[in-house]
């Protein structure tokens, strides 16, 4: 069984995966409205990527024996003044999940929790590629805001063909 304090950190990280998740559909819809379908596209893989997350919490807390809790999330910030800042907010999220990862990370650590620990370093991985993601993104769609289709050709040329991560953990419900 999971420590107590990792557990309840893992189920509060559950809302934040799904909290994610919405924010980036809102990203997606921004750009579905501005008919740039490859950049919609990346932001609706961005959402089911963040869900997928979520749901590998939820079967590591099943495998552990621990009750599940599917927190409320807030609902995500929907509009957006341009084509830079639903990136922005992105990068800004990623950063953000990265802390409350490695504080996960932290508390399996002080808690001599080593199954936990172990299954919070694929995550640790995930997150040095999401910030490195948004972090591209960010600078392409500054410096092309005023040429959507610089933006869209960049993000089917460089954001496609992701593949499986067979390391990654379990999805509940897979």
């Amino acid at each position: 069984m999971a420590a107590t304090r990792f557990s309840d950190q893992l189920n509060a990280q559950i809302g934040n995966e799904f909290a994610s998740h919405n924010q980036y559909l809102a990203c997606a819809v921004h750009y579905d409205a501005l008919t740039m379908p490859q950049t919609a596209a990346f932001f609706y893989n961005q959402a089911l990527e963040e869900r997928d997350h979520a749901m590998m919490m939820v079967q590591y807390l099943l495998d552990t024996d621990v009750p599940v809790t599917i927190p409320a999330v807030p609902a995500p910030t929907a509009d957006f003044a341009d084509v830079v800042e639903p990136v922005a907010l992105a990068l800004e999220q990623e950063r953000r999940v990265t802390q409350q990862i490695n504080d996960l990370l932290r508390t399996a650590r002080e808690e001599n929790d080593f199954a936990s620990e172990q299954f919070m370093q694929w995550f640790i991985k995930e997150q040095v590629e999401e910030v490195a993601t948004m972090s591209d993104l960010l600078a392409v769609v500054t410096r092309s805001k005023d040429d959507v289709n610089d933006i869209e050709e960049w993000v089917a040329r460089e954001t496609g063909g992701a593949q499986d991560d067979p390391t990654a953990p379990r999805l509940a419900g897979a």
